[in-house]
């Protein structure tokens, strides 16, 4: 599912214009990317939580050209599903 076809499906189960159902979608998804860019954590419960990483430096190959380079430390967006969500996807019951 696109993003676009996410906003054609709230519009419609929520009886909502098509530009306020994207106005909606689009303040949830930079309000979780500005909280995340901030540090902090986003916990959804019953769905899961979305948390940022520090990943250390490591050496890899370039995949164009084979030759060993350094990727640099950074940081890294993570999502870990909650209990429910993955009952939901393996069709378990609650």
């Amino acid at each position: 599912m696109t993003k676009s076809e996410l906003m054609a499906l709230y519009a419609k189960k929520r009886d909502r214009r098509k530009k306020d159902a994207q106005e909606d979608v689009d303040f949830i998804f930079d309000t979780i990317r500005e909280v995340l860019a901030s540090g902090e954590k986003v916990v959804l419960t019953g769905f899961g939580t979305f948390d940022v990483r520090e990943r250390s430096e490591k050496r890899c190959l370039n995949p164009r050209t084979r030759e060993p380079m350094q990727l640099p430390a950074g940081k890294a967006p993570v999502f870990k599903p909650g209990r429910a969500l993955k009952q939901a996807v393996n069709g378990e019951e609650e």
